[in-house]
């Protein structure tokens, strides 16, 4: 399987790009603002044809460029409805503070919803894309509608897991929970129950920043200490 990623944009949100193999379709995640020109390069160096872009949440560091990438390539844009709203207006609620003062400062920057948006059911929901099978696992505490995205195959770093964790949590830190929509008792809840019960070995790529392991943060990370 093919994995990888980059930080774009002045927030260094994590684009990544996940395919069963080279020359077949592929499946974004994230793709945030100045993504284009090296998730292009990517896509060509590997000839893989975008099949999905899945968020794992509505801020605009991390849907800058959905819209674009999905109505470029065809392909739908994954969401949950919690935090759909924020396709159209990602910086609702928060004044001129760090978000705000960003799409302020992009030069009248638009956002519209993709041609083809689809929600994400229910906890826990499959799905198959490009002979890859996402478990989606509705995490709220940074956004209402924070998800995390599970894939179990063969990926090369002696793991046969991995999860793409938005910013829910990270190397040795958790996200924040100050933003509109953000509750610090409902984050805390969703990793234990969502995240800490996965095999220890279970590769962690977070939305910035380094990828970790679902062990390493049990044991090292200091906003986990004491949860089981």
């Amino acid at each position: 399987m093919l994995v990888t990623g980059f930080p774009a944009g002045m927030l260094a949100c994590n684009c990544y790009v996940l395919a069963d193999r080279a020359g077949s379709d592929a499946i974004i995640v994230d793709p945030g603002q100045r993504a284009m020109g090296p998730l292009r390069r990517v896509l060509d160096e590997n000839r893989l044809t975008p099949a999905a872009v899945l968020l794992t949440h509505g801020h605009i560091d991390h849907i800058w460029s959905a819209q674009k990438v999905a109505d470029m390539y065809g392909c739908p844009a994954y969401i949950h409805p919690d935090d759909r709203f924020m396709l159209t207006d990602p910086i609702k609620d928060f004044g001129r503070g760090l978000f705000g003062g960003l799409a302020r400062s992009a030069f009248g920057a638009l956002f519209s919803e993709p041609k083809q948006v689809i929600e994400f059911d229910k906890d826990g929901d499959k799905v198959e894309l490009g002979g890859v099978t996402v478990t989606v696992d509705h995490t709220p505490g940074h956004t209402r509608g924070s998800v995390v995205f599970r894939v179990d195959a063969d990926i090369g770093t002696g793991t046969g897991s991995l999860v793409f964790t938005g910013d829910t949590l990270f190397r040795q830190s958790v996200g924040r929970t100050d933003l509109p929509g953000g509750s610090g008792r409902d984050l805390l809840g969703s990793i234990v129950t969502k995240l800490l019960v996965l095999d220890d070995d279970t590769v962690v790529l977070p939305g910035h920043g380094e990828k970790t392991t679902i062990g390493d943060e049990r044991r090292t990370n200091p906003f986990l200490e004491g949860l089981n």
